[in-house]
């Protein structure tokens, strides 16, 4: 009787939770899927193609392999650089100290910020003329490029840009390198390792787990990026930066062609699910190896 009593409230409980689960996810997921094999303009009635919009994406859209190539150069640049800066800041801000907690707020401030006024202000740093960067190159005799209207350097800029949201990823880090423990390095340093030794068969080792998950999530925000280019370079110069998510957006509410823009997300569902899948699989085998 009190298990039923409890299994009762147990429910009751969590009903919000599941209704909203169903009301907000599963529900809108299933129709997205429905409305994919659809031509549909929001003013008149879904019209069921089939697969048809899955084939003329692949086939016949060479903007879609476009704007995928673009989200896949800005993947590959900016996953490593992101994690690579946030590692060492967490190794350089994991020791406690009141300077440390004033930088981990500094550092992490631009992830919990509005992103829109993040990107409008970094558009005005990176200016061709009268931008702060160019500014301060200017005093070591330095003629800085037009960084988001020059398609050599408007990816660059981009991936840079980027740089400035790694503060999510460093807390990350640092919680795995704080939950290390210190008798570790103090029998490495008593054998006489120094500070590279500890980091490559100490602290690398126990966070690579962290390092896994923040790769992963890394590589689905690269693919899902979409406020950034649109405010900063609005996809150009000659569609240089024009990225995925935009063409998802545009697809849908410029175009008026939801059933292609849905199509186009699951499309995007199956790369990332298929990249994280590889990954992972590669860093299993990479630390099977090791073993």
């Amino acid at each position: 009787m009190k298990s039923r009593r409890q299994t009762k409230y147990f429910y009751i409980f969590i009903s919000p939770w599941l209704l909203g689960f169903f009301a907000l996810t599963m529900i809108p997921l299933a129709y997205s899927i429905y409305l994919s094999l659809t031509e549909y303009n929001a003013l008149t009635p879904p019209q069921f193609v089939g697969l048809r919009n899955y084939s003329d994406l692949i086939f016949h859209d060479s903007l879609f392999w476009k704007a995928l190539g673009n989200s896949m150069l800005y993947a590959v640049m900016a996953v490593p650089s992101s994690l690579l800066l946030a590692l060492v800041l967490a190794l350089l801000l994991s020791k406690e100290s009141k300077a440390s907690s004033v930088f981990q707020i500094i550092f992490f401030f631009p992830s919990i910020a509005a992103g829109a006024a993040v990107f409008t202000v970094l558009k005005y740093l990176l200016k061709g003329e009268g931008g702060l960067l160019n500014y301060i190159l200017s005093f070591f005799g330095i003629q800085g490029p037009n960084w988001l209207s020059d398609g050599k350097w408007a990816m660059i800029a981009l991936v840079m840009a980027n740089l400035i949201f790694c503060g999510q990823q460093m807390l990350i880090f640092m919680a795995g390198i704080k939950q290390i423990p210190e008798t570790y390095y103090e029998a490495a340093r008593m054998d006489g390792a120094g500070k590279m030794s500890c980091f490559f068969h100490i602290t690398f080792p126990q966070i690579s787990q962290v390092f896994v998950f923040n790769l992963i999530m890394g590589i689905i925000s690269a693919f899902q990026v979409f406020v950034q280019p649109l405010i900063m370079t609005a996809g150009g110069p000659l569609k240089k930066t024009y990225m995925y998510g935009m063409y998802i957006y545009d697809s849908g509410f410029a175009f008026g062609r939801f059933g292609y823009a849905a199509s186009l997300a699951w499309i995007m569902y199956l790369i990332i699910l298929f990249v994280s899948g590889v990954v992972l699989k590669g860093v299993q085998k990479l630390m099977n190896n090791e073993e």
